[in-house]
Parts: structure tokens; C-alpha cells; sequence
């Protein structure tokens, strides 16, 4: 099941990457986008914000799936790492809706559960 999640959590990344390109897009025109892109274009409003969560999302995603492999190899999956996969997966899939509309408190607290799940996973190492 971890690895089943894993592979979710790939996909919640990949739609972020999209929906955020897509966003960031409409605000700096395909031609900005095709050219060399030598001089910046800011992104403002919802699309900085898609930006900063997928972001977020590179930042965490890696020790997340370093975290969910080495439970694998290490033979040390369990409800911990099961549950903690889905906590991640679950919330970080959540996070993204709630930060393009912009609502401060609830993201954050969405954020803490996944890192809530990222540390389930770790702790299981130790077990």
C-alpha cells in the first residue's frame, strides 16, 4: 500500500507542476514562455501562489519518498507507515485547492498533518 501512495503523492506532484505552469501561463503569455526568458515576468495572486505550493511540495516530497523506500527495504512497513503515507498523500493533495484560494490557517494546518505522516514513516525506521 506505502508504495501505492508513494506513486499518488507522484501524481499530486505532477498535477501541482501542471496546474501551477498552466496558472503562471495565462499571466506571462505562451510567447514569454517560448522565448529565452532573459528578462523575468512575475507572477502575482493565484498563480504565485500555485507556484509556492508546488515549491513546497519539491521541498518535502523528497525525504518523503527516501522515507517510504527505506521502510520498504528495511522490511519495516506497518500501520504506522501505512497510515502516515496516507496522512502525506491525503494532505498534500488537500493542500494545494486551499492555498490557491488562499485560506491562511487552514494551510497551515493541512501542511502540519503531512508532515504529521512524513514523520509517522521516519519513525517506523526505528522501530
Amino acid at each position: 500500500m506505502e508504495l501505492k501512495l508513494l506513486g499518488c503523492a507522484v501524481a499530486v506532484g505532477l498535477v501541482q507542476l501542471l496546474w501551477a505552469a498552466a496558472a503562471a501561463r495565462r499571466q506571462q503569455g505562451l510567447v514569454w514562455a517560448a522565448g529565452p526568458r532573459d528578462e523575468p515576468m512575475p507572477i502575482s495572486g493565484v498563480a504565485a501562489r500555485l507556484d509556492r505550493a508546488f515549491r513546497n511540495f519539491m521541498e518535502t516530497f523528497p525525504l518523503f519518498a527516501t522515507a517510504v523506500i527505506a521502510a520498504y527495504l528495511a522490511a519495516k512497513l506497518g500501520p504506522l507507515t501505512m497510515w502516515g503515507t496516507a496522512l502525506y498523500v491525503i494532505a498534500r493533495a488537500l493542500y494545494v485547492p486551499i492555498y490557491a484560494a488562499g485560506i491562511a490557517r487552514i494551510r497551515s494546518l493541512v501542511w502540519f498533518v503531512a508532515m504529521a505522516g512524513l514523520v509517522m514513516v521516519v519513525a517506523a525506521l526505528f522501530r
